[in-house]
This record gives structure tokens, C-alpha cells and sequence, in this order.
């Protein structure tokens, strides 16, 4: 996966103080649990998780049964357009996983750019779907989430049915990321939903800090890639979007949805997706999860 390794330069100068001081407070160095969690109790944290998630209803008031997955975006990985329908309800994390929940479920935190309430980056999809795998117990141990229930990543399709949160356009607040005035990278529209290159520094805020999307979900364009549970392949393999994540195969290609703050503008639509190695991992590629029953034998 070939991801800029530049920082943008045009930054607003908020944004730049708050990232000097984050900076001399935090350094480069991964966080230690302590460092992670100040103040709040693993059980706080968990049941934070569960508070902070959306229950998404296909098929009920706002929440529509079917959408058209595939759409708004020119990329050698787009997919192709197709209606895909959604049966089953499930809860969608709001935010993208924090560090200070990763560190308190995973005793670790691999982030280049530390801070309790940012998105945890640089692990892996295997690391992603380890956490949700212990995350699930956990809850399951505090009687959190019912004995069926599981916590796991989204499907792709399941992905961009909430990033689109029920509009047809190339982003869920329109077509157009920029005004007439801007010049690239800025785009002051999408400046108000998404971190990417006219408006990133380099070191990542906390989660929803920006406008959410219609269905109340952040950072859902920009910040950090986020993981799904599909297998990348050539044919389009989301045309079942209530099936269990494939068992984890050694060396398989995964998908990552949304773009991140080293992305321009249009890398970061509803429809913008790329393959990546399962044990590849970045500072701009994070992961949320979902938490829906498990599939019947």
C-alpha cells in the first residue's frame, strides 16, 4: 500500500498550535495504558463503547432498506454500481476507535500520534479484528451486549450504507467538497465533516471533532482509512452484506473505506475504497466496529 508520507503544508494555524503542543506534551513515542486511559476506568470504557453506538435499522423510518453501493468514485479499485439490500439491524460505533479503548482492551497502543480520545492507527487488520475479538469479550463478561451479540468490523456494504446515511450524492452532505474560491487541496465544504490534506497537520485531533453525518456518525470521510471484514477481490464480493467476516487467511488482501487526513479530497467520497495487505498497517488507517448478532449456524 503506498500511502504520501508527506505532510501537508498549507494548515491552518489553529490546527498547527494545536499540533506543536501535542507534540512536546506527547512526543513520537506509543503510549503506555496509563498514558491512554487518564482518569476513566475500563468499565467506564466499555460501556462508553456501547453508549457511544447507533442502532441502524434497514428497512425502518429513516433508515431505508436498499442502496446504491459503488457510486462516486473513479479509482482502478471502485466497484461497480449495484443495488444492495440490508435485513438485519446492527450498532455502528459514532467514532472511529479510540486509543484510550484500544489500550485498555488490547494493553498496547501502536498510535504514532497519541491521545486517549484520537483514532487509533498503525496496526493492522489482523490487530483491528484481535481487538474486536477481546472487546467482544469483555462485554460480553460485564453483561453489556446480549449473549448473541458479537463485536466485530463492518461489512464493506454495511460500511457504506452508514457512511452514505441514506443520500445518493458523493459525499452524505453533497456533491461538492470545495467552493468556487478555493484552491487545491482546500476544500472549505468538506472542512467542516473530514480531515484530509487542506486541513490536516499531520498529527490526528480527537474523534468528532467535525459535523457528523445525517445519521449522527463521524469522521466517516477523512481522518483515518478504516477496515472492513471483506477479502478484496476482483469480482465485487459485497453483494452479501449480512454475511460473517471470512476466516482470516494468511497473507489475504482486505479493504479499507473512507480515506484519511493525507488524502485529497477525492479520496475521501462515500464510494472511495483500496486494497491492502492484512498485516499492513499506517498512521492514517484506523478501523470502527459494529455490533450485531451472530450469524446462525
Amino acid at each position: 500500500m503506498n500511502m504520501p508520507s508527506t505532510t501537508p503544508s498549507r494548515v491552518p494555524y489553529a490546527v498547527f498550535v494545536a499540533v506543536m503542543i501535542a507534540h512536546l506534551v506527547h512526543g513520537m513515542s506509543c503510549a503506555t495504558a496509563q498514558d491512554a486511559t487518564p482518569g476513566k476506568s475500563p468499565e467506564t470504557l466499555l460501556k462508553g463503547f456501547v453508549e457511544e453506538c447507533v442502532l441502524i435499522e434497514p428497512g425502518t423510518d429513516k433508515f431505508p432498506p436498499s442502496f446504491q453501493m459503488g457510486r462516486h468514485f473513479e479509482s482502478p479499485f471502485a466497484l461497480p454500481e449495484l443495488t444492495v439490500t440490508l435485513t438485519q439491524s446492527f450498532r455502528i460505533s459514532k467514532f472511529e476507535m479510540t486509543q484510550e479503548l484500544y489500550t485498555a482492551v488490547m494493553g498496547k497502543n501502536p498510535s504514532r500520534w497519541t491521545g486517549p480520545r484520537n483514532s487509533v492507527e498503525s496496526m493492522s487488520f489482523l490487530d483491528a479484528e484481535a481487538c474486536c475479538t477481546k472487546l467482544t469479550t469483555r462485554l460480553l463478561d460485564a453483561k453489556l451486549i446480549a449473549a448473541n451479540d458479537v463485536v466485530r468490523l463492518p461489512t464493506e456494504a454495511e460500511w457504506e450504507y452508514c457512511c452514505r446515511a441514506g443520500t445518493d450524492t458523493r459525499y452524505s452532505f453533497g456533491d461538492a467538497a470545495s467552493t468556487e474560491t478555493d484552491k487545491d487541496p482546500l476544500a472549505s465544504i468538506l472542512n467542516e465533516y473530514a480531515w484530509h490534506t487542506g486541513n490536516a497537520a499531520g498529527n490526528d485531533p480527537a474523534v468528532g471533532v467535525l459535523k457528523p453525518n445525517p445519521w449522527g456518525l463521524y469522521d466517516m470521510h477523512g481522518y483515518l482509512w478504516e477496515f472492513v471484514s471483506d477479502e478484496h477481490a476482483d469480482t465485487n464480493s459485497a453483494t452479501a452484506p449480512e454475511s460473517t467476516p471470512k476466516t482470516t487467511t494468511n497473507k489475504a488482501t482486505r479493504i479499507i473505506r473512507g480515506g484519511s487526513w493525507r488524502d485529497p479530497a477525492s479520496q475521501l467520497t462515500c464510494g472511495a475504497r483500496k486494497p491492502i495487505p492484512d498485516q499492513t498497517s499506517s498512521d492514517a488507517i484506523g478501523f470502527r466496529c459494529v455490533i450485531a448478532q451472530k450469524p446462525q449456524p
